[in-house]
């Protein structure tokens, strides 16, 4: 009922042990709280925060115009309703080095579990898409030694993006990994990568834990989560699939509603009230009412 009983911190130290381990971590993005209990009863190991479905839920494209007060509020929303670890997308860290230290502890307040800075120039775009351009590696260094040194809790963990290979190819990329490990990342966020050979590259290069992207729509293939173990990723995350899944069965149902006037057709693929109630135990705070308030009520009927 309510919120997690897990702490923050024990949730940061449960990744930690389990990117350790070797296995291969899924993180499905979460477009609401609700879905995000749906991804925890599922058995996945990790909720993602996306910036993308962030923005294309105020309604807006991913360039860069959504806030770090707005992710930090989406992010305390997801992360407080489960005890799977959170990891958020942080985008460029909204700023130069010192805004980049704030979000790093405007996240960890948040009850993030781990957070990744990209080295788009900013404002970012997303980055499967054309035309994007990158800080070069003195800014992109400066903006993790930033997040290191904002770090309160030493279990968050603290991911470096890097565009690179969308722009200046594969080899340039793998020299910014290893900058951005040696400036103190935790885990490299491998955007684009083309094939599966690239991520053995990425591998590799780096001994920290290394993150696929796989979203629909994308420069990446769309790997199994076992190709993807087979070659040392450590986290993959699907970020925009549920919000695309969620948004296309809306749209096929309102085309329904308007050519029918009911929606009764698409009754059975609706989730049911008893589903949704269970999934936000309603039980619980019926039985936590029914506790609290045992006694009579004068003058009641």
């Amino acid at each position: 009922m309510l919120y997690s009983t897990t702490p923050p911190s024990a949730k940061r130290a449960a990744l930690r042990r389990r990117l350790a381990s070797g296995e291969l971590l899924r993180f499905p993005g979460a477009f609401n709280p609700l879905s995000a209990r749906l991804v925890q009863e599922k058995g996945f190991e990790g909720v993602y925060v996306s910036g993308a479905v962030l923005a294309a839920d105020l309604g807006l494209p991913d360039i860069g115009l959504t806030t770090a007060t707005e992710v930090a509020g989406r992010s305390q929303q997801i992360a407080r309703v489960t005890d799977l670890p959170a990891l958020v997308d942080a985008d460029t860290g909204f700023g130069e080095p010192m805004n980049v230290a704030r979000t790093v502890q405007a996240l960890e307040d948040a009850g993030a579990a781990g957070l990744h800075v990209e080295d788009q120039v900013n404002p970012k775009r997303c980055g499967h898409l054309d035309g994007k351009a990158v800080v070069d590696t003195a800014t992109a260094v400066k903006r993790i030694r930033a997040a290191v040194d904002a770090r309160r809790d030493p279990d968050l963990l603290l991911m470096a993006r890097t565009d690179v290979r969308g722009v200046e190819g594969l080899d340039a990329a793998l020299d910014r990994m290893r900058a951005l490990v040696d400036a103190g990342a935790d885990a490299i966020f491998a955007e684009a990568m083309a094939d599966l050979r690239e991520f053995e590259a990425v591998r590799a290069a780096v001994d920290v834990p290394v993150l696929a992207n796989m979203t629909e729509f994308g420069r990446s293939a769309l790997f199994t989560t076992a190709q993807l173990a087979d070659v040392g990723v450590n986290i993959v995350i699907f970020p925009v699939s549920l919000l695309r899944i969620a948004m296309g069965a809306a749209e096929r149902a309102l085309d329904v509603l308007a050519a029918e006037g009911t929606l009764e057709p698409v009754v059975p693929a609706m989730q049911t009230r008893a589903r949704l109630y269970e999934l936000v135990d309603y039980g619980g705070y019926e039985r936590f009412d029914s506790s609290v308030f045992d006694f009579p009520v004068p003058g009641a009927s």
